[in-house]
């Protein structure tokens, strides 16, 4: 009798231990989802492929130090620390989780109409370590950008070349969204801002509720910033790429500068651009009213990024990593973080 009443408390000893045990790989493995249209990173990072993203005073970014590999800092640069292996860039982030394209060396998949390979859309915990990779997506994936729960990103296969689709940001739901490949960068809340592409390019929005599609401005837009629903910067395709900006209700346009653009980031009161000149080509800087016109450093550069402390941008030919102070440009210093070298 002692024998099986030892044996019935034995049984149920395990039997706790092992649901213990099942609910913790549960609560550890669980996706932590976010309570609204929370967004992952600015539309001007983006647009220049999302290698620094801001969240919660921390940087998370692409480390030029280390092959691009995803590390964060403290705006200051120190508690520098190592996320995973992966070489990263279109940077998200939100409470729980980073998101990123994974663009390790010899990566298969080519977009057609860009110069470097990907593949996957991963997620990691915003504490890092290689075992809490999640891989959302195995396909070719570019310009990922978090609106809510949901990862809107272009996705490449060789069936339907390059399109727009979204996955939840626990890897479920994966849906084609749409047959054209428009940019994501631009989201606000629960709306996603874009400019045509097969016939116009003109801006619209998509509602991500029900992915409904309306159009707001019939202006020639180029990567289009909506800022407040009611203010848009672009490129103007009419006036050579110029950096534009339109109110939406009127229509009304004011070109900021005349300048050819190649790339650009909207941050508060400034617009930073690349002056696209052959004989002097510079990074420069303009006031979102058109004032305050500013040459900050000559010669080509790309990849403009923002924090609410300093600009990031790497020189074209180099593709060394500078950054500067926004209230003081002119300190324009080469970012090298340094590598955490694991034991």
């Amino acid at each position: 009798m002692k024998k099986k009443h030892l044996t019935l408390v034995l049984f149920l000893v395990v039997l706790v231990l092992a649901i213990g045990g099942g609910v913790g790989v549960y609560l550890m493995n669980r996706t932590h989802f976010n309570d609204g249209y929370v967004n992952g990173n600015t539309p001007g990072n983006l647009y220049n492929e999302g290698l620094v993203c801001e969240y919660d005073g921390m940087i998370y970014f692409a480390n030029p130090s280390d092959r691009d590999r995803l590390y964060c800092m403290d705006e200051d640069g120190t508690n520098l620390t190592k996320l995973c292996d992966d070489t990263v860039s279109f940077i998200n982030v939100d409470e729980d989780y980073v998101y990123y394209i994974r663009n390790n060396p010899g990566s298969s998949g080519d977009f057609s109409f860009l110069t470097f390979n990907t593949n996957s859309l991963c997620r990691i915990d915003r504490e890092g370590g290689e075992n809490s990779i999640l891989i959302l997506d195995e396909e070719p994936s570019l310009y990922a950008s978090l609106v809510g729960n949901y990862i809107y990103y272009l996705r490449y296969s060789e069936s339907d070349g390059s399109t727009l689709y979204k996955v939840k940001i626990d890897g479920s739901g994966q849906k084609q969204v749409a047959a054209s490949p428009f940019f994501t960068s631009s989201a606000s809340g629960p709306y996603i801002y874009y400019n045509g592409i097969d016939n116009e390019h003109y801006l619209w929005r998509l509602n991500t509720g029900d992915d409904s599609t309306g159009m707001l401005y019939g202006g020639n837009c180029w990567m289009p910033t909506v800022v407040d629903d009611a203010t848009v910067y672009y490129m103007d395709c009419d006036s050579n790429y110029a950096i534009a900006r339109a109110d939406i209700a009127t229509g009304e346009k004011t070109l900021l500068c005349e300048d050819r653009t190649d790339c650009y980031n909207v941050w508060g009161d400034y617009v930073y651009f690349q002056r696209n000149d052959a004989k002097n080509p510079a990074l420069c800087r303009v006031k979102t009213d058109g004032s305050g016109y500013e040459v900050l450093t000559g010669g080509n550069h790309m990849n403009i990024q923002t924090t609410s402390e300093y600009v990031y941008f790497r020189e074209y030919e180099s593709e060394q990593t500078y950054r500067m102070p926004h209230d003081n440009p002119q300190e324009i210093e080469l970012f090298y973080p340094g590598i955490v070298h694991e034991e």
